[in-house]
């Protein structure tokens, strides 16, 4: 009888470590899709905050079309105040659309720019220029990333056994 109440109790301690384990291997894919998302977000304000300063220089620099500029700022302003969560569906979807109408805005922005040669001459315009190419660059990257950590994690959370204890959890 001592020897099989203690095969037991070995047996639940071994389910409980490996239970344990499966856990901590799921918040610690849950904290790497968040940690991706993160620095996908943080590209995305890099863009932001660089759009105000496209604007202002084009405004300055140019007499432009002031519905293109109108239709960027308040692109970034939609963009900027979407809140997301990274494993919520319809709020990543409402977040990329945001982020798409802003992506649109700044190209006809550029666009507009072309017609413009004195504007796309200025050292501060190309500068701008160049940094938003790269931040768009380092969104790429992110969401790359990002893709790829979160494909991960689902495949992770719908294997078996570990489905079992992430739905309980």
């Amino acid at each position: 009888m001592k020897k099989f109440l203690l095969l037991v109790v070995i047996v639940i301690a071994v389910v409980g470590l490996w239970f344990v384990g499966q856990y901590n291997s799921l918040v610690s894919g849950r904290a790497g899709v968040d940690a991706a998302w993160s620095n996908v977000e943080v590209q995305y304000q890099r863009r932001a905050d660089i759009v105000p300063q496209l604007v202002a220089t084009v405004e300055g620099a140019a007499n432009f079309e002031k519905k293109t500029l109108t239709d960027v700022v308040e692109a970034r302003a939609k963009a900027t105040s979407v809140q997301v969560d990274p494993t919520n569906a319809a709020s990543l979807k409402a977040f990329t659309a945001s982020q798409g109408e802003l992506s649109g805005a700044i190209s006809r922005l550029l666009v507009s720019v072309e017609a413009y040669p004195t504007l796309t001459a200025t050292q501060g315009f190309r500068d701008l220029q160049s940094q938003l190419e790269g931040t768009e660059n380092r969104i790429a990257v992110a969401r790359g990333d990002y893709n790829g950590i979160a494909n991960y994690w689902n495949i992770r959370v719908a294997r078996i056994p570990t489905v079992f204890i992430a739905r309980l959890l």
